[in-house]
Order: C-alpha cells, then structure tokens, then sequence
C-alpha cells in the first residue's frame, strides 16, 4: 500500500504541474532526447513505447519511423497534454495507467524508452522487469536515471539485478542524467548501437 501511496503523490504533483511541464523542463528533457537519439538506431516500421511518456516530447524524434509507438503515464495531466502534441500522428496511442502494470501483451515493443521515470518509482527493480515483460527478446530498454538519485555504480547494480545488459551507459549533455541503452540477458548485441 505505501507504494501506490508513493504513486498517487507523484500522480497528484505531475497532474498539477502538466500545463507548465515544458516551460519547467523542456531543455532539460530535450538534452536527454537528444543524447538517446545520437545512441540508438531506431530502425524503421518498430514498434516503441515510451513508458513514463509526460507530455509526448519524445515522440517527436521517433514518430517517423514508428509502426506504432505507445505513451503510458500514470497522471491524466500529463496524457492530456501529450494528446495536444500527438493528435496529429495517426500512429501513436496514449494510454492512462502505471508503468508497473501496463495493460500490454508479452513481447510486444521493438524499443522501449523510460525517460525521468525511474527514479519516480517505489521499486525500480519491479518496473524494470515490466519492461522486460513487454520487449521483444531483440529489443532495445532505454532507461535514464537522475544523478542526484543514483551514484552511477548504483544505477548500473539496478540495471544488472533487474538482469539487463548495459551496451551504452553516458551522461546526457547537462550532466544531469545517465542515458542507459540496455538488452534483455541473452539478447545478443546488436549493431542497433552507435559508437561514440
């Protein structure tokens, strides 16, 4: 009960805070955005879900090459404003729910992306394996973590105990954040990855 009492508190602050999300964070998003697409190839006709989707930014840099690309967040502000942002793109759904939980089938996701999520949740761990639940055995897990949350070797330890490979692991260009590219364990590496 105390970890859906954590979520309802970051539901309510982000359900509050929606209509001004991206004049508070929109830069700082950005440079995450921007630091995931210089790292991972995003092949056309995937399927991508960005889950802890906030008000749709990154849709924008996938969209195009999408099959289909799917927004979960927990907080009905954040869905509302992503709406605003994606109402033109006939291949993207949003959908109301907690990452946790999403209401998706095994195997579903080509790329998935959990961009200022992480740190947000009650067990990271848990989530992670969510993630791993809705990926393709091929897919790429684009996980970003706050350093003012994580120590690096902390973020990494969650990564492994959550059993994911770390092919990339590099702060965005604020300093801010580690932008994490990661695999299911036994996936092989792909050369989706671009060397830096």
């Amino acid at each position: 009960m105390q970890a859906w009492d954590q979520k309802k508190r970051m539901m309510r602050r982000y359900d509050q805070s929606a209509r001004v999300y991206d004049i508070q964070y929109f830069d700082e998003q950005e440079t995450k955005i921007r630091t995931i697409m210089q790292n991972l190839r995003v092949p056309r006709g995937v399927r991508i879900l960005d889950a802890g989707c906030g008000t749709g930014l990154l849709f924008r840099s996938v969209v195009d090459k999408a099959d289909f690309a799917v927004g979960i967040d927990i907080s009905r502000g954040l869905i509302q404003e992503a709406r605003k942002k994606t109402q033109h793109y006939r291949n993207v759904a949003l959908v109301l729910a907690d990452a946790d939980n999403m209401p998706v089938l095994d195997e579903s996701f080509d790329t998935i992306l959990a961009v200022t999520l992480i740190q947000n949740m009650p067990a990271p761990t848990a989530t992670l394996t969510e993630f791993k639940r809705v990926a393709k055995q091929t897919a790429s897990i684009v996980v970003t973590g706050l350093k003012k949350r994580f120590t690096q070797e902390g973020f990494l330890k969650m990564l492994h105990e959550a059993d994911l490979i770390v092919d990339s692991l590099k702060l965005d260009d604020m300093g801010r954040e580690y932008v994490s590219i990661c695999r299911k364990h036994g996936a092989k590496s792909k050369s989706a990855m671009q060397s830096r």
